[in-house]
């Protein structure tokens, strides 16, 4: 499997960002990585070798980035208005560095698919939400999909809600956003219902979802289905494998 690693100082977060892309050829696949962890969480856990099939066979082309959680979401220090700030900076970072090094190497109108799992599962799931018309879908694991999740429910700013996909997705009406959601074949919202996991918390994403005539897969594996790693690693492929062979 081809394996490249490239890193430069981001702009946008004042910091080095590192990513590594999986394959030679095929759809891109941009991967979150969970909780605080860093780009290379899915080669050392074994998510990577799971969808090795559909990377050997120039199906995908993987990429795996670092996230800012450590200093945003999960920095019990930082005030919640620097923790949504840097949100929306890696929101940047993603729109104005990554996808167009994604685009010289797959295409200049490759649009990825998103995928996390846990807190990645957030970060991917707003990505594509926010940016529709830039990226195909999501395959969303075990995530949760309030922000309120990680902060003071009393803070609120527009950083707030334009990273709150339980906010900004109830209320979009536009006549550009809302059809090309309305027209998406690739929205997987998946949970287990077993130790660790939440499953309401993905069934309140696709009620809004619903809502809105946005079409997705809303799936719910079984009460043996744990918010762990041996669980993702069957997850991913298969869906991969309905959405990304076509």
């Amino acid at each position: 499997m081809r394996r490249d690693i490239t890193s430069w100082y981001s702009h946008n977060l004042n910091m080095d960002m590192p990513l590594v892309a999986y394959g030679h050829a095929g759809y891109p696949l941009l991967m979150f990585p969970t909780a605080a962890a860093d780009y290379l969480e899915y080669e050392r856990f074994y998510l990577v070798d799971s969808i090795k099939d559909f990377i050997d066979q120039g199906l995908i082309r993987a990429y795996s980035i670092n996230s800012v959680n450590k200093y945003s979401l999960l920095n019990r220090e930082s005030h919640p208005g620097w923790k949504v700030e840097m949100l929306t900076r890696y929101d940047r970072y993603i729109m104005e560095e990554v996808l167009p090094l994604i685009r010289n190497e797959c295409g200049e109108d490759a649009k990825p698919l998103t995928t996390g799992a846990s807190l990645g599962a957030f970060l991917a799931a707003n990505t594509y939400f926010k940016h529709s018309d830039n990226f195909r879908g999501t395959i969303a694991m075990s995530g949760s999909y309030d922000i309120y999740n990680y902060l003071d429910k009393g803070y609120y700013d527009d950083n707030v809600y334009f990273n709150n996909p339980m906010m900004y997705l109830k209320n979009i009406n536009d006549d550009y956003h809302l059809p090309r959601l309305q027209h998406a074949d690739s929205i997987v919202i998946v949970s287990g219902q077993g130790n660790y996991e939440a499953p309401d918390r993905s069934r309140e994403l696709s009620g809004v979802l619903h809502s809105k005539g946005i079409p997705h897969l809303l799936d719910l594996w079984g009460y043996d289905v744990a918010h762990d790693w041996p669980w993702w690693r069957k997850m991913l492929p298969y869906y991969l494998g309905r959405f990304c062979n076509g």
